[in-house]
């Protein structure tokens, strides 16, 4: 009789479980069938493992908007160090005199055309006080641009204000900053104010969803990128044809880093690799752009990497970290979803809800609002489109030039690096001296050494990027170059006799430093070379070695570098 009973409940058990019916046994799982909470539970749980599906921006908007602001950070911090020694009330190239010069140029008055040539809000400012102009606009970029890389919300305010404060800089750096990634900056900067609602902070704002118009923007901004600099390279150098430029590259570079001393001691076939390499990521993969969703995320991908690769193998600059802002463009909310968490209310979850009510037909209807951000946004791709015009002519140009801005507010420009590559490296070397004359060949003669520019041949080579020692990198440019064809380099070693505290703090080490004033400064020109690794100069510390060739400028003094400072209206060394 038991055994029969057991028979029965079971087969009983066993009905109720083929007609979806609940066990007796399972009160809980009854309970939790019944109970509204766990329906969320569940919903939560399938939001968990769903995926994003492609073709939408939102997360792509949140990740662009903090890569330019991250670089906007970097360049704002370099200004707030650097300017005033630079372009302040008693730096190398005052700006005060360049706005003094434009305003002259255009007749005497502050106008449209003054705005036209040199757009800055300095001109507004009180010239008195320039140098707290200059950190006054470097400060207020810093801060807007942290809050908009820690909190991913950003407006069309914002965004403008960053454009503008940055333009400010810029329009006054003169050689400074007179390279192809401050324009690239601004280009960027401009098309992210359209990446933003007008007012609103929200990271998912609805009513303004991103435009597939903005985000080709920034594709065709890498297209033209790449393109430039390939073409550059084609039409330039022998040496990129022949596959031999990466011989000398690493060596050459303006400012090489730690593993460039490695990386130029790779085997010849790495480096026909490497020149290979970058024509075809150069030259082939930006026209994957327009092949499809997969293709355009590869060439995404490989100019991503391509750029993590020189930034690890230079310092040059925050280039290649800019130049990773447009490529990351190419990439949908489906293929970035891996870089926000999956919890509940985060961004990921609530663009997860975005596409399922705009599949399910439930997306808010259009407003006033945001008709006119459609044309908004049809304007800023027809603008980008006029604007392309002159640049595409000088890409397909056998004259083409580099790094050249076609409209005064730096919009649309054309770009391009390394059209050339030096096959040698020399350095200028600028020396002071106590002794009362230069000619004494017992004279002792210091060398005072920079930040990052080699010098001293055990001190390392630095790793600095994305900040950026102008300074450092326009001696480069001096030292192929001659004196007269770079006169600050003079003005600088004036300012070095005086012992002039302004320029001594772009510079790492003053030989001269708690004692008196040097009574000569020389410019001394060396041919460096990396040592070998594992060789007798580098078992002893040294990174370099380097052989004389002859001087830069010769010895001077206060004396003799007064008719020079008058001419050029520059204050006297011992005025400092």
């Amino acid at each position: 009789m038991a055994a029969s009973s057991e028979s029965s409940e079971s087969s009983e058990s066993t009905l109720r479980r083929r007609r979806g019916e609940p066990q007796n046994s399972d009160v809980c799982s009854e309970d939790r069938r019944k109970d509204p909470g766990n329906e969320d539970k569940s919903k939560y749980e399938k939001n968990e493992t769903a995926t994003l599906r492609p073709g939408t921006y939102w997360l792509t908007r949140i990740v662009l908007l903090r890569a330019i602001t991250f670089i906007y950070f970097v360049a704002f911090s370099v200004a707030l160090h650097q300017n005033k020694q630079l372009i302040g009330e008693r730096g190398l190239m005052p700006c005060k005199d360049y706005l003094r010069s434009v305003k002259r140029y255009v007749g005497g008055k502050i106008d449209m055309a003054a705005l036209a040539y040199t757009p800055s809000l300095l001109w507004f400012l009180d010239w008195e006080s320039m140098d707290a102009n200059l950190d006054g606009i470097a400060l207020v970029g810093l801060a807007l641009s942290a809050f908009v890389l820690i909190t991913g919300r950003a407006n069309m305010i914002i965004m403008t204000l960053l454009w503008i404060l940055y333009h400010s800089i810029v329009s006054v750096g003169q050689l400074w900053y007179s390279f192809g990634w401050e324009s690239q900056l601004l280009e960027t900067g401009f098309l992210a104010i359209f990446l933003c609602p007008l007012c609103s902070l929200d990271k998912l704002p609805r009513r303004c969803p991103p435009s597939l118009i903005s985000i080709w923007t920034f594709r065709w901004l890498i297209v033209r990128i790449m393109l430039g600099a390939g073409l550059i390279k084609i039409r330039g150098d022998k040496c990129w044809r022949d596959l031999t430029c990466m011989d000398y590259h690493y060596e050459t570079q303006p400012v090489p880093n730690p593993m460039s001393y490695y990386l130029h001691r790779s085997p010849w076939w790495f480096h026909r690799f490497e020149t290979l390499s970058n024509h075809f990521v150069e030259l082939v993969a930006p026209f994957l752009t327009f092949m499809g969703r997969r293709l355009c995320m590869v060439n995404g991908a490989l100019q991503v990497l391509f750029q993590v690769v020189l930034i690890v193998s230079g310092n040059l600059s925050f280039l290649n970290w800019l130049t990773i802002v447009p490529s990351l463009a190419c990439f949908d909310d489906a293929a970035l979803s891996f870089l926000f968490g999956r919890g509940q209310g985060g961004s990921r979850s609530q663009v997860q809800k975005i596409q399922e009510e705009e599949s399910a037909g439930k997306a808010p209807p259009p407003t006033k609002g945001m008709l006119v951000r459609r044309v908004l946004n049809v304007c800023l791709g027809i603008l980008i489109g006029f604007l392309s015009v002159p640049v595409v002519m000088n890409l397909l140009s056998s004259k083409q030039v580099m790094n050249t801005s076609f409209d005064p507010l730096r919009i649309v420009n054309t770009y391009g690096a390394f059209g050339s590559i030096t096959k040698e490296r020399t350095e200028v070397i600028l020396q002071g001296s106590l002794a009362s004359d230069p000619a004494d060949p017992g004279a002792v003669w210091e060398e005072y050494q920079f930040y990052c520019k080699p010098g001293d041949l055990s001190s390392r080579p630095c790793l600095i990027s994305p900040y950026h020692y102008r300074l450092d990198w326009l001696m480069w440019f001096a030292a192929f170059q001659t004196y007269e064809q770079n006169e600050w380099v003079i003005q600088i070693a004036g300012r070095l006799l005086a012992n002039d505290s302004t320029v001594l703090s772009l510079i790492e080490h003053n030989p001269f430093k708690g004692r008196e004033k040097p009574r000569w400064i020389r410019g001394e020109h060396f041919r460096y070379k990396f040592t070998a690794p594992g060789g007798v100069s580098a078992s002893q510390g040294m990174w370099w070695a380097r052989r004389r060739i002859g001087p830069y400028f010769p010895p001077v003094n206060v004396t003799s570098l007064r008719n020079y400072f008058q001419s050029r209206d520059w204050p006297l060394p011992e005025s400092y």
